[in-house]
């Protein structure tokens, strides 16, 4: 039985794709194990595992025959958590990565020590609006 993993319903296939391209490869080192930027699905490998899928919403609803509510205006469902690695300027890095890829910043690298004693985060939202929490400690 493979592991559970996050799947997104997104609107906006081919941006969402691009945007997961480089924060999934360039920030997780994740690899594309299936789909395109073409969609409706792609998925992402970590240590022989799927990390996160992406899936087409209108996919999706047309899978299930019937609408499946959601995207950019729906509220908050899911955040997707990545560790980034403590070395000086990797979180910076993320975050440039993720906004040069259509990402929208909600609130800027900062310390969080009530989280953890060494523990720093970043929110942005992915190019559909889901949330996307990046941390380093």
């Amino acid at each position: 039985m493979d592991a559970l993993h996050p799947r997104l319903l997104v609107d906006d296939f081919p941006t969402a794709f691009r945007f997961y391209r480089a924060l999934l490869g360039e920030v997780a080192g994740a690899t594309l194990a299936r789909g395109g930027e073409n969609g409706p699905y792609a998925s992402w490998d970590l240590d022989g595992q799927t990390l996160l899928a992406l899936y087409g919403r209108a996919a999706m609803a047309a899978d299930l025959g019937a609408p499946v509510p959601g995207g950019r205006h729906s509220g908050d469902a899911t955040v997707l958590v990545l560790r980034v690695p403590a070395a000086e300027g990797a979180l910076e890095a993320a975050v440039e990565s993720c906004a040069r890829y259509g990402g929208a910043l909600v609130t800027a690298v900062r310390e969080r020590p009530e989280w953890g004693p060494t523990l720093r985060a970043a929110h942005l939202r992915d190019p559909d609006g889901n949330l996307v929490e990046l941390q380093s400690y």
